[in-house]
């Protein structure tokens, strides 16, 4: 197992894996190769990868509002899963936002994804069940 920064170069290999780890997908929106390159630019540490013999197994997007550091995207292909990659990420993730003076880690994680919420509380993540997520778009593709 190699963890890399990823490129947009990795692009197409992140998205192949997205679809086969079930992620939902924007590729007008947030999720454009246009999109992702911007974020990588501005960004580039916030982007990594998980490689095993060369192919692509797990992705993680880490962003910051300079308070808080937030894992978004995380994801493992199916065939790889319970091999201690995504908490790997975490890890890492979190070591990143550290190096940045962040001390705050969230995740947002929809109710019916019990394997995600399980693996947060077992990384030391507190689950907040009084929070309800509010969100505008100006598009659903995005």
């Amino acid at each position: 197992m190699e963890i890399k920064q990823l490129t947009i170069n990795d692009y197409e290999e992140i998205v192949k894996l997205w679809s086969r780890a079930g992620l939902p997908f924007k590729p007008k929106g947030r999720d454009s190769k246009e999109a992702i390159q911007k974020q990588m630019r501005e960004n580039p540490e916030f982007f990594l990868g998980v490689f095993e013999n060369g192919k692509l197994v797990g992705t993680v997007i880490i962003s910051s509002d300079t308070r808080k550091g937030w894992i978004n995207r995380l994801a493992v292909d199916p065939e790889y899963r319970g091999r201690g990659i995504a908490a790997t990420l975490i890890r890492e993730s979190e070591k990143i936002l550290r190096k940045r003076g962040i001390h705050i880690f969230c995740v947002l994680i929809e109710d019916y994804n019990k394997p995600s919420k399980e693996l947060f509380k077992k990384c030391g993540y507190t689950e907040h069940t009084d929070i309800i997520y509010f969100s505008k778009r100006d598009s659903i593709d995005i």
